[in-house]
């Protein structure tokens, strides 16, 4: 009998726990966490895709992406496609974010360096993989946005600057890779000196209905590329395309 009563007992206590934690979870970010795992099934690990990384697809399938849009737009975080976040700028497509981001093979180790902070939602995905990002952002709002909004979910490895890209972030140069999230017609000289030898970097390259995205590495002080996806991406700004604009 007292066996009996003590089984009872615990089955009882470990069913009021599961109530108990179902009753206290928000519904609305219990629908969010499917959506996120069945954006990481169906849209990066589905049939005709190509994402393979498990640290990658822990990465995405951890990062709250409905907390770097717009409220009104939360309800399609985790679709298959960019959302507007203000300025003219947008969140990419999360393939395509897991993409770059495998691209890169980051490692635990590794500093990567950032163009293009926009929404903060790519950094937030870097920052789950490596040790630190440094992030800039040439919108002021923006970058002030996703520096408040990266805080506010915990991200102390990221560091957001506003500033003009094309400069890269020299003092804390050089990186073990770099992503560039605005498309430039040609590649800033500084973030190839800011790249370490053996670096990735990730860009996009070519005016805005012509763009590819490609693959660079430093060997021997030497840049190889390689084009990797057909991309369209918002211009870079600033000097870029004020150096752009100078040789026409």
């Amino acid at each position: 009998m007292d066996k009996f009563w003590l089984i009872t007992t615990l089955l009882g206590l470990i069913w009021l726990t599961i109530g108990c934690s179902l009753e206290s979870a928000d519904p609305a970010e219990m629908d969010f966490a499917a959506a996120r795992r069945r954006m990481v099934e169906e849209q990066l690990k589905g049939f005709g895709r190509d994402i393979t990384n498990a640290h990658v697809l822990r990465a995405m399938a951890t990062v709250p992406r409905h907390e770097f849009v717009p409220e009104k737009l939360r309800g399609e975080a985790y679709e298959d496609y960019p959302l507007p976040i203000g300025y003219g700028q947008t969140i990419s497509q999360p393939y395509i974010v897991a993409f770059m981001t495998q691209e890169l093979d980051p490692k635990p180790h590794h500093r990567v360096l950032e163009i293009g902070t926009g929404s903060g939602y790519q950094a937030a995905v870097l920052a789950e993989l490596v040790k630190e990002v440094y992030t800039i952002e040439i919108i002021e709002p923006l970058a002030e946005r996703a520096k408040a909004d990266l805080a506010r979910l915990g991200y102390t490895n990221v560091f957001v600057r506003a500033g003009d890209g094309y400069k890269g972030w020299p003092e804390a140069a050089p990186f073990d890779s770099i992503i560039v999230t605005c498309a430039p017609e040609q590649v800033p000289p500084p973030l190839i000196e800011q790249l370490k030898e053996g670096g990735r970097m990730m860009i996009p390259l070519g005016p805005l209905h012509d763009q590819n995205l490609y693959l660079l590495e430093k060997r021997g002080g030497k840049i190889e590329r390689r084009a990797v996806l057909p991309v369209r991406f918002v211009p870079m700004t600033g000097k870029a395309a004020k150096s752009q604009s100078d040789q026409r």
